[in-house]
């Protein structure tokens, strides 16, 4: 079971909306609600997801609290959470409807993580509005080339499809490799540049330098890893 917090939160305003004035419209914590994913059974998709369902008509950008349970909802004192967007940091930014963070956990008995419970430390305005739809990411070579995530690239073609600009962060995720019986996790994300703008249905390009460089130059042609946007501010 997944519990968030009570109270007041200042939400976003609509899609392209004025988020200073929105930011005095005042939402209760029970507009956010979660659902955890330690393993979906579908081939090829990420595991220990966090769903988060935003049902305030504007963009949030919450701070949120973790605890990790076990099986029987027993809490593993013992186990840190933390995450790959930064919801629990005020990084991530929800639309209305559904969105996810991705979620690691480390300490004695993280593997016996079944579910999470989330609360609400504060929300607040989203600064520029989330996309209603994911913010596409393409690798590219040294030439500007189209190649996959797997490849050694130098650079990541941003491409948003909604009729609005959008601010995205882009995360450069290695897998583990776990045991069957095992939920698969992020064992080291490393960021890509920095805030990125993308007009509306426009594409910005972001070049990888530093440690992305190093993280990519480490792990191409090897590991399972992914390569995802996803909006912030």
């Amino acid at each position: 079971m997944l519990l968030c917090g009570c109270g007041p939160l200042a939400a976003g305003g609509p899609r392209g909306g004025d988020a200073a004035s929105a930011a005095s419209e005042l939402v209760s914590a029970e507009s956010l609600s979660f659902h955890y994913v330690g393993d979906s059974g579908v081939d090829e998709t990420m595991s220990q997801l966090l769903e988060i369902k935003n049902d305030f008509r504007g963009s949030v950008a919450p701070v949120l609290a973790y605890t990790a349970l076990d099986k029987n909802h027993q809490d593993l004192p013992q186990v840190t959470v933390s995450t790959v967007y930064g919801s629990d940091r005020g990084d991530l930014v929800t639309p209305y409807g559904t969105s996810i963070d991705i979620l690691r956990f480390s300490g004695t008995g993280a593997h016996d993580v079944a579910d999470v419970r989330v609360s609400v430390r504060s929300a607040a305005a989203a600064r520029t509005p989330a996309g209603q739809h994911d913010v596409k990411t393409q690798a590219l070579d040294s030439q500007g080339h189209e190649i996959t995530r797997f490849e050694r690239f130098s650079a990541v073609r941003l491409t948003n499809e909604d009729d609005f600009p959008v601010s995205v962060r882009i995360a450069y995720i290695l897998w583990d490799q776990p045991p069957q019986g095992v939920t698969q996790q992020a064992a080291e994300v490393t960021p890509v540049g920095g805030l990125t703008k993308i007009p509306a249905h426009g594409t910005a390009v972001v070049e990888v330098t530093g440690d992305a460089a190093a993280a990519v130059d480490r792990n191409s042609n090897g590991p399972a890893v992914s390569l995802k946007a996803y909006n912030s501010q």
